[in-house]
């Protein structure tokens, strides 16, 4: 009986350089996992609510997390307008105030993720009341207070806006002037070509890595609705004072006859000077454009300035100079009344006819439309006109460099998103993903440790070869 043996010594060598290239191989493989899995956008959120005299708007900005040039990347995520007048119409009921928030605040948790709501800022733009400051503190994101925006930092916050969204400040080229009509303020900013000669109308910003020197100026009392108030104050004084008065108004179309109470009418400080025996009146339009711009010039004083030039009530300002975006009740009012475009000869003519159009003719053709807003269309375009050309200066030669616009791609042009713009330089930036190595050098780790796989691969064969010889050798 012959017997054969056998030696089996190059069996544990090569399990154990077996079980090596195996291993690395599955390393190759979650490093091509990990290296190239999609690097997902991490985004920061803010809250800013625009307190306005006539409304309240809550608008989500978001941003990436990681910020360029120290500015962030702010684009508007969603807005929502709360139901109702603004929250200053709540002084008599200061619960309801913080309340009327609730459904826009609602919809902010929803927009934004949960695990963002703790860091996420909520700022409110107006003079606040306790009630509201108490219903945004009992929300999950980070209440910072109310913060009362003078009206210069809003046409600045609205410059930045326009400018920003018109991507001019990432750029050599000019910039947009801002034109900003609330119901209460207007505003007028913009980069002058003359030195500012006075301090008060002076602001500075850095952004992008540039710095930029504003003239801006703020007019209270001089919104569409305040300035309408204003005008028909100054009519009411010069009326006979017959019982009851009769306000016969040329910039309310004809047939239109409201009566009205002093008290109801002039119920801001604005017109706090009015002074009438009798608190009741007739509001009878006449529907006569010419005459109705001439009422609206007794608002704007003229005949002082102590500067080298002024707009009016003695507030300096240097001739308007580039293209301007005009938004707000600006676009509003002449987008309603399709006046966007046309010249300044062409926007007068049409506004005469519109004005002198019958009241019932009106209400006909906008049924859907609040008679009291529909009402004052022609006052607030014919007030627009005369601001522009009589207040700021105008002409029918640049004219047409002013835009009137609503949106900027996804964003609502107005001073909200320049206020956030410039919040977030002072929230911190998060480091943002990165691959596991740089490309260069994960090519550079696969080319090595594969050509290791290799020679593992290659000293197994050689191992395995020599063994099986040796082997054979030893059969007996």
């Amino acid at each position: 009986c012959v017997h054969i043996k056998v030696k089996n010594s190059w069996h544990r060598p090569v399990v154990i350089f077996l079980a090596a290239i195996t291993v690395g191989i599955i390393i190759m493989v979650v490093i091509s996992v990990v290296q190239n899995k999609p690097l997902y956008q991490k985004y920061k959120y803010g809250i800013v609510l625009d307190a306005g005299s006539s409304h309240t708007s809550v608008f989500i900005y978001e941003w990436p997390a990681e910020k360029e040039n120290n500015t962030g990347m702010v684009q508007q995520k969603h807005t929502c307008n709360v139901k109702g007048k603004g929250i200053s119409s709540y002084s008599a009921n200061p619960q309801g105030a913080g309340a009327s928030l609730q459904e826009c605040m609602n919809e902010a948790k929803q927009k934004i993720p949960a695990h963002r709501h703790p860091e996420t800022p909520v700022y409110l733009g107006a003079t606040v009341l306790d009630s509201v400051a108490l219903s945004l503190k009992s929300y999950p994101f980070s209440y910072q207070g109310a913060r009362i925006i003078s009206g210069q930092e809003e046409g600045a916050f609205g410059w930045i806006t326009v400018n920003y969204l018109s991507e001019n400040l990432r750029k050599p080229t000019g910039t947009l002037g801002a034109l900003d009509l609330g119901g209460a303020s207007t505003q007028i900013t913009f980069v002058p070509q003359q030195k500012i000669e006075s301090s008060d109308n002076s602001i500075d910003f850095r952004l992008y890595g540039n710095n930029y020197h504003l003239y801006t100026h703020s007019f209270l009392c001089y919104g569409k609705d305040q300035a309408l108030k204003l005008s028909m104050g100054k009519k009411l004084e010069s009326t006979l004072k017959t019982d009851p008065i009769e306000l016969r108004d040329p910039c309310f179309h004809p047939g239109y006859k409201v009566p009205r109470t002093v008290p109801d009418v002039f119920n801001t400080p604005c017109t706090k000077e009015l002074k009438l025996a009798n608190e009741n009146f007739l509001h009878v339009g006449l529907g006569n454009w010419s005459q109705c711009q001439q009422s609206i010039r007794k608002v704007f004083n003229t005949s002082i300035c102590s500067y080298s030039k002024c707009s009016f009530n003695g507030v300096f300002q240097p001739s308007v100079y580039g293209d301007f975006g005009a938004f707000s009740a600006f676009f509003f009012v002449m987008d309603f009344l399709n006046l966007t475009s046309d010249s300044l000869a062409t926007t007068k003519e049409k506004l005469a006819a519109y004005c002198s159009t019958p009241w019932e003719k009106i209400v006909g053709n906008h049924p859907k439309i609040d008679q009291k807003y529909l009402s004052e269309y022609c006052f607030s375009a014919t007030y627009i006109l005369t601001l522009l050309e009589d207040g700021y200066k105008f002409t029918s030669n640049n004219w047409k460099d002013i835009r009137f616009i609503k949106k900027i791609g996804d964003s609502d042009a107005g001073w909200t998103l320049g206020y956030m713009l410039n919040l977030t330089n002072m929230i911190p930036a998060e480091a943002p993903d990165m691959p596991l190595m740089p490309y260069g050098g994960y090519v550079t780790f696969m080319f090595f440790f594969a050509l290791l796989i290799l020679v593992l691969l290659l000293l197994v064969y050689l191992y395995f070869h020599r063994s099986t010889r040796t082997a054979q050798k030893d059969i007996i």
